[in-house]
């Protein structure tokens, strides 16, 4: 075994590209060299650095962690091709950042599920450590395999590989469970006591304490049940109550080398009341809940110290819905525009895009807007429940261009339920009308140069949305709406992009997909996938293969609808959302009827009973 720390200086880092991003010394990275006894935890994001290091969740775990005295939390990414080409040909394991540890030494990886496509990168960087695939092949002295994120709500496709979950927020239950590792490791006891022991954390699934039955006939499920009575039969997600108190670092980790978010992220509040039918994000993350202003500021002012960026992005599903936005944006741009510190919204909805927000924002720096009408008729807006129409989307852009704005995006689904020509059709005439307000503004108020970007993605539907039980267009379906779309547009001034619907496929299969998914995913990794969210990686026809090898049909997982009764996947999960709710949902949604926004008027989701005494903020 080559030692690490020397010949990758010597060896390995000249011959790559960006070689910063394995070196792990950046502003406020925590070493804890030379301390003896500690918890060894590697936060494994299954992307590349540039990618990870913009993501929250991982700012926010490695403080809370590295903030215990007895724990040391370090850092991987997946490796570019480069990197993993000669880290096999030198037969060297992938190694954590901060103290280019092999991953086979460590206690935990922790793996956060962000994106379905991502699933063969967590298979890599396990094969790179040099860890057993299998969970059930693992000994005493491999590290815990664990897993959280968005994607944990339908765990099943990597139960083969996870050892366990974390459903839910996972600021106090990671603690939770970080303590009873240290008392499991004083016992000497073996694997098995440990997750055993950890099942009965409220919000943590071990998949193997666990079984699942078919029907024969039509290859869904019969049963899933743990193997022991003592196990719960469900598995309660958890979610912070009181923002205002949980831990948020005041010290984030600042790259030497630009990020996709290269800027501060706060966080302003969680959930969503909104209702979209087709966002799962508005359903698992409910209830809504908000940090005050003062512990917002505070943060800022302590983040800006600590890591010197001139830009504050305030971030949730939509900021638009804090309560006191406006305020907040106000007092911000008073307190350092003469820093030159921008203040950004990366998610708006078009009707809370006020004039006023606007002209603060655009006094320290002026970028693109990007808006999501999601769909082009007003109908299907009222399918999906965006809870928008046209003319707010046209007095929004018609506002920021007479702020000098000259540079819109906007984003929109195809292949939403009951989609018709038409609806495809509206998308191009939106985006007229668009261009058409640019030109009725009086040339001198206006910005000099206009482009209006309009782009598709292809609808997946996910679990735990009203949309769960609908099938996914097929990809011929797909390709003919873009394929019309990009003829209905005649304008110059209109650009369009849109999504590869086989990407959009696959992730439609694993967003629904249940545990036999596993020997799909271990074939595809064996021949080669990886950075399947990237284009110039993605290889189609290498799934299909593994599909086929693995006696399995995709589509059976997303093309194919399902009925109400059946078992699906998922629903040993309780997010709080009954199913009740996401049935009539779907319903209202058959009808084109709306359902009101959660501060209006209470739809009765459920998520009031799932902890009682709660009072919903929306």
């Amino acid at each position: 075994m080559k030692n690490i720390d020397t010949f990758l200086n010597q060896e390995i880092l000249p011959r790559v590209t960006k070689p910063i991003t394995y070196q792990g010394n950046e502003v406020n990275a925590v070493s804890k060299l030379g301390q003896e006894n500690l918890t060894r935890f590697a936060f494994c994001f299954p992307d590349l650095y540039e990618v990870g290091m913009s993501h929250l969740g991982l700012k926010i775990i490695y403080g809370l962690l590295n903030e215990q005295e007895d724990i040391w939390c370090e850092r991987v990414f997946s490796p570019g091709i480069d990197m993993e080409e000669l880290l096999r040909e030198h037969h060297l394991p992938l190694f954590s950042l901060e103290s280019q540890t092999p991953l086979k030494q460590f206690d935990f990886l922790g793996f956060t599920l962000q994106y379905e496509m991502s699933y063969t990168n967590i298979l890599n960087i396990l094969d790179l450590g040099q860890i057993p695939l299998l969970s059930e092949d693992r000994t005493i002295e491999a590290p815990f395999v664990i897993a959280g994120g968005s994607c944990a709500y339908n765990p099943e496709p990597l139960t083969d590989f996870i050892d366990l979950f974390v459903i839910g927020e996972g600021e106090e239950v990671i603690l939770e469970l970080m303590t009873l590792y240290e008392t499991w490791k004083d016992s000497k006891a073996d694997r098995l006591d440990f997750l055993t022991s950890a099942a009965q954390l409220t919000g943590i699934y071990v998949p193997a304490l666990y079984q699942v039955t078919y029907l024969a006939e039509s290859g869904t499920i019969k049963e899933f049940s743990p193997i022991d009575q003592n196990l719960p039969a469900t598995i309660k997600k958890r979610f912070i109550e009181d923002l205002d108190n949980v831990y948020y670092p005041e010290k984030m980790l600042v790259s030497y080398t630009e990020t996709v978010h290269d800027r501060i992220t706060m966080e302003i509040f969680r959930g969503c009341g909104r209702g979209c039918r087709f966002c799962q994000a508005g359903m698992i993350y409910r209830p809504t809940r908000e940090k005050s202003t003062d512990t917002i500021k505070s943060t800022i002012k302590n983040l800006i110290k600590n890591t010197g960026y001139d830009e504050v992005s305030l971030s949730s599903l939509s900021s638009g819905d804090y309560s006191e936005i406006e305020n907040l944006i106000h007092d911000l741009v008073a307190d350092y525009q003469d820093q030159k510190v921008g203040i950004s919204l990366p998610s708006l909805r078009i009707d809370s895009l006020s004039v006023s927000m606007l002209e603060e924002i655009q006094k320290i720096r002026k970028t693109g807007i990007t808006l999501a009408p999601e769909a082009g008729t007003q109908r299907m807006r009222d399918v999906i429940n965006k809870g928008v129409t046209e003319q707010n989307l046209l007095d929004t852009v018609e506002t920021a261009f007479l702020k000098g704005w000259g540079h819109i995006k906007l984003y929109f689904m195809i292949g939403l339920p009951g989609e018709t020509i038409e609806d495809i059709e509206g998308i191009a005439q939106l985006g007229q009308k668009v261009v058409d307000r640019y030109y009725g503004i009086e040339k001198s108020m206006r910005n000099k140069a206009l482009k209006l970007v309009l782009s598709t993605s292809c609808f997946v539907p996910k679990p735990f949305t009203p949309f769960q039980w609908v099938g996914q267009n097929t990809q011929d379906e797909f390709r003919e709406k873009q394929k019309h779309l990009k003829n209905t547009i005649k304008d110059r001034k209109i650009s369009y992009n849109w999504h590869d619907s086989q990407v959009s496929f696959l992730e439609a299969v694993f967003a629904r997909g249940d545990r036999r998914l596993g020997k799909v995913l271990k074939l595809a990794h064996e021949k080669g996938c990886k950075f399947d969210g990237w284009h110039e990686h993605f290889n189609y026809d290498k799934w299909m293969a593994a599909f086929e090898e693995a006696g399995i049909d995709p589509d059976f997982y997303a093309i194919r609808p399902r009925n109400f009764d059946e078992k699906l996947p998922w629903d040993f999960i309780d997010t709080g959302v009954s199913k009740e709710f996401l049935i009539s949902e779907f319903q209202q949604a058959q009808n084109a009827l709306k359902t009101p926004y959660c501060r209006e008027e209470c739809s009765d989701c459920g998520i009031l009973d799932f902890k009682k005494g709660w009072k919903c903020h929306a």
